[in-house]
């Protein structure tokens, strides 16, 4: 079963190739380029949605891997969550989201503060539809440092470093972060899937 990832995001992609080690391919490279409709309200029903439209437009031969992800504020009652990839608006850049997080953290008078970041990876096949969740735990500056990674990398430092995400290297952030650690839980049910 041919592993297809339902993003058109080239840094999650990257990131997928690198942790799976094995064939990954983008399904635009199947189907074209096409927005899916994210219209859940957790990050694992938005998963499902974009695995579940992948899924039905390959067929029985793929086994479709996507996920939703995105960073948590509790000084913001946990925005920009869900619409971490639009917090500044519907088409809104990378750079325009990070600067919309850092105004509103730093209208609340504060330089850091507390923050996680959610992935929920959905495998949906033939023999059914999982789900699977990692978290990374660490501290939000406003003031944005290092320019590896993409979305908010430059303003999370993971806790137990003191580097953002945005500083550093890639072989780093493939073991602690949220993503590393859902792939991590959808590795086993992956394996078990493509032997059946």
């Amino acid at each position: 079963m041919k592993l297809v990832l339902a993003t058109g995001n080239q840094g999650k992609l990257r990131e997928f190739q690198q942790m799976c080690q094995e064939d990954v391919i983008p399904f635009s490279q199947l189907l074209g380029e096409f927005d899916i409709v994210e219209d859940g309200d957790t990050f694992a029903e938005n998963a499902l949605i974009k695995a579940r439209t992948i899924y039905e437009k390959l067929g029985e031969d793929y086994l479709v891997l996507a996920d939703d992800s995105g960073i948590s504020l509790p000084l913001l009652n946990n925005e920009p969550n869900i619409f971490s990839a639009r917090y500044a608006g519907e088409n809104a850049t990378d750079k325009e989201n990070l600067y919309k997080l850092i105004d509103e953290v730093t209208k609340k008078g504060v330089s850091s503060t507390p923050a996680y970041y959610t992935a929920a990876i959905a495998v949906v096949t033939k023999y059914g539809e999982y789900v699977v969740h990692g978290w990374m735990y660490g501290t939000v500056i406003v003031k944005p440092k290092g320019d590896k990674g993409f979305g908010y990398d430059p303003v999370f430092i993971p806790e137990g470093y003191e580097q953002t995400l945005g500083e550093l290297e890639d072989n780093v952030k493939s073991k602690i972060s949220h993503r590393a650690k859902a792939l991590e839980l959808a590795k086993p049910i992956i394996n078990m899937l493509q032997n059946k």
